[in-house]
């Protein structure tokens, strides 16, 4: 779990080392939009961003049962996070597995992805796609609530 807060917290710690040199040079403006400018990519390389994250075990029942896909994922990645916020407010209808939270979950996103983490990786229907195209996975959506 401490992990996936690593990104985070460096992108804070250097942000505010930076500012606090930008602040020694008399520069308080150009200080306070570095450091805001870092604590923003510090949150959106956080699993704050993220819906919460199920077990893959939890994610593959409840996908069984209501027929949405299971998105493997991890902290940090752009590509997660480019289809996390492309998805907006439909994100939440999917089930995520953060793959460094879940060694099954790992373990699954490495069977589909011939030993690579490769994420995200989507499964629909029982069958893995990797870093697929977000208007693709929200028309997966669509397709499961009818």
């Amino acid at each position: 779990m401490m992990r996936a807060w690593i990104l985070p917290v460096l992108m804070v710690v250097c942000g505010s080392a930076g500012a606090a040199g930008l602040l020694r040079g008399g520069s308080p403006v150009p200080a306070a939009v570095f450091l805001l400018v870092c604590a923003l990519f510090a949150g959106l390389n956080s699993p704050l961003v993220f819906p919460r994250s199920l077990t893959a075990a939890e994610a593959r029942r409840r996908s069984a049962v209501d027929h949405r896909p299971v998105v493997y994922w991890r902290p940090g990645c752009p590509y997660c996070l480019r289809l996390r916020l492309r998805l907006g407010r439909k994100a939440r209808r999917l089930h995520w597995v953060d793959i460094w939270r879940d060694p099954a979950g790992a373990a699954e996103v490495r069977a589909a992805n011939d030993g690579n983490e490769t994420v995200p990786t989507v499964v629909v229907a029982g069958r893995p796609h990797t870093n697929p195209d977000p208007a693709w996975v929200r028309e997966q959506l669509t397709s499961t609530a009818r």
